[in-house]
């Protein structure tokens, strides 16, 4: 919703249209289709008072805040063009530290999707506990975790090329080529990062196809929860069979 700034005369946007051009930013865009592209935002900034909802005006103050817009110059044709409006009470007093603002905005896609793992996949809300201190060793335990997942969903799409050791131990390694043998009635011709890590997306039920996206972060976390087991099973037996 559009708030009332300053003498309760203008909204924010009105405000915001009057404001000069401080710059522009350059961003690297990823599409659906795992394609880059790089735009051009156009930067304003500005200092306001913004004003609490005309219902609450005698409950809540009015707030000495920051207001930046970024708009894309130009029309794309495959997407919605974009445009941030975001409001901060931290110092904006250049170009540099707008862009600073827009960078940490850039990176909510991420810092959600790091929590969705903790609460969908790690389901750390059903865990019961009854302490806030055993809660807290929990979520320092999941992180490390959801750090691993999230790291290896990236690293496949940033470096696909790399040696596999970069991210998994030799025995997960042997695992994933006795996987890869069995599935295919092959030895297993795994050699890259991204060769293991599709397959560890395969035991979260990727499918591979053709046209598919790269795998995502639930499937990469069923699949090393399968993994996972798998070892441990394996562990077992050398201890108790291969013995």
């Amino acid at each position: 919703m559009d708030r009332l700034a300053e003498d309760g005369d203008e909204t924010v946007d009105a405000e915001m249209k009057k404001a000069p051009a401080e710059g522009t930013h350059r961003l690297l865009l990823r599409s659906k289709d795992s394609k880059t592209c790089e735009v051009e935002l156009q930067i304003k900034y500005r200092h306001m008072w913004v004003l609490p909802p005309i219902g609450k005006q005698k409950k809540y103050p009015d707030l000495p805040l920051t207001v930046i817009h970024a708009i894309e110059r130009g029309a794309p044709q495959d997407r919605k063009k974009i445009e941030w409006k975001l409001i901060t009470n931290l110092p904006v007093e250049s170009l540099a530290e707008a862009i600073e603002k827009l960078e940490w905005y850039a990176m909510r896609w991420k810092i959600e999707t790091f929590h969705k793992i903790l609460k969908s996949g790690c389901q750390v809300e059903g865990s019961k506990l009854r302490t806030a201190e055993r809660l807290v060793n929990l979520i320092a335990i999941c992180c490390v975790l959801i750090w691993r997942i999230f790291w290896m969903t990236m690293v496949q799409r940033s470096a696909p090329k790399a040696s596999p050791l970069l991210a998994l131990t030799e025995a997960e390694l042997l695992l994933l080529d006795e996987i890869t043998a069995a599935r295919t009635g092959n030895a297993s011709n795994n050699s890259t990062l991204a060769d293991y890590l599709l397959c560890i997306a395969r035991l979260g039920g990727y499918l591979a196809r053709a046209h598919d996206p790269p795998p995502g972060n639930i499937v990469m976390w069923r699949g090393l929860c399968r993994l996972t087991d798998i070892q441990l099973g394996f562990a077992l037996w050398q201890k108790f069979v291969g013995n």
